[in-house]
């Protein structure tokens, strides 16, 4: 569909546009091609066949509309195990305004003003440019460099994994730990310990996954376990079963 470019000299931000409206994906295409930093390598209608290209095609970079028949944009980031940079598109502002209230990120209100898409494109260029971006491969285990998307009841956040101090089963829900906030996501513990790197995350016991970055201080408890403090103030058990494997990656 689209011709590849020759972006050897310049920065290069593989895009999918997903939107219901046809018009809409090709009026955002045309204001796009004037961004030589930007490739737009596919679009989808709605999105179960966004699901399937994004993680087809691993793009940079997704405008996503916010409204579409059956699935909305929230809907197909919940189902995303990582999601690259977005850029939401919205033709309610109220909407948008009540979701973003509660985090930084970035939307378009159609009709797309070029003026302002150029200040959403400038503010990922520069989130790009300073995050390493590591080699695909088959099984991408997900590391401290990539993004989650949580979402909350009315509160939604994008999380760089590197934030992310602990994951807390609770039932059929997970807590997220960053920040201030601790929102629940709908994921099992198991699947997603299977998911992410072992170099950074560790899975303490069958209630906690912790990140060893901000582990701050380790003490001996009962029964051979220890107790770990993170540096969020929250104190985690790792079960005896898991002590000497701890002991060995924290060079203890």
């Amino acid at each position: 569909m689209y011709p590849i470019k020759d972006t050897s000299n310049c920065l290069n931000m593989r895009a999918i546009i997903v939107d219901d409206e046809r018009l809409a994906r090709k009026e955002l295409a045309t204001l796009l091609s004037e961004f030589k930093e930007i490739e737009v390598i596919d679009e989808a209608v709605n999105a179960d066949e966004a699901f399937d290209k994004i993680n087809t095609q691993c793009p940079d970079l997704i405008f996503l509309d916010v409204q579409m028949p059956g699935k909305t944009g929230f809907d197909l980031l919940e189902m995303l195990d990582t999601v690259p940079r977005v850029i939401f598109t919205t033709a309610y502002d109220e909407f948008a305004i009540k979701a973003f209230e509660y985090n930084a990120l970035d939307y378009l209100q159609k009709p797309i003003q070029p003026e302002r898409l150029s200040e959403s494109i400038n503010k990922v260029i520069k989130d790009f440019e300073g995050h390493s971006h590591p080699e695909e491969t088959n099984v991408k285990k997900l590391c401290s460099d990539d993004q989650v998307f949580v979402k909350d009841g009315d509160k939604c956040w994008f999380v760089r994994l590197s934030n992310v101090r602990l994951f807390e089963s609770d039932g059929n829900y997970i807590k997220v730990y960053f920040d201030q906030f601790k929102p629940m996501i709908h994921k099992s513990l198991n699947a997603l310990d299977e998911r992410l790197d072992d170099r950074t995350f560790f899975r303490a016991s069958r209630k906690h996954i912790i990140n060893l970055s901000w582990v701050e201080n380790i003490e001996p408890w009962f029964n051979g376990g220890l107790m770990v403090m993170l540096k969020g103030g929250e104190k985690v058990e790792v079960s005896r079963r898991q002590a000497a494997r701890f002991k060995d990656i924290m060079s203890l």
